[in-house]
């Protein structure tokens, strides 16, 4: 689900994840399969989260990759994006960014 006052809310997300052989010394992969309108989640779903590049650890739990997850819906990281147009548009136009994000949460995730 979508945060509560994010323009996520009420969404539903669905994601894939894909345990390589290296796991836990490597990070999992972690994909949106729902389209979402976020400057660090890309059209193929690919997501950019420190957690799963240079962070890793193996100490870090599924469950501890999902809030990471979450809480990259609440506060995206314009300055690490995978989409620079929505990051700039983030960055410029917040109102504008956040009412694109939230119909294609209701177009996308409901």
């Amino acid at each position: 689900m979508g945060p509560a006052d994010s323009p996520y809310a009420g969404g539903i997300f669905f994601l894939d994840i894909t345990f390589p052989q290296e796991y836990p010394f490597k990070p999992p992969r972690v994909v949106f399969r729902t389209r979402i309108y976020h400057c660090n989640i890309n059209a193929q779903g690919a997501i950019c989260l420190d957690v799963l590049k240079d962070n890793w650890s193996p100490a870090l739990t599924i469950s501890k990759v999902l809030l990471s997850v979450c809480s990259l819906l609440t506060d995206c990281n314009p300055n690490d994006p995978l989409v620079g147009s929505i990051a700039q548009q983030y960055l410029s136009d917040r109102e504008a960014h956040d009412k694109i994000a939230a119909e294609w949460t209701r177009r996308y995730a409901t």
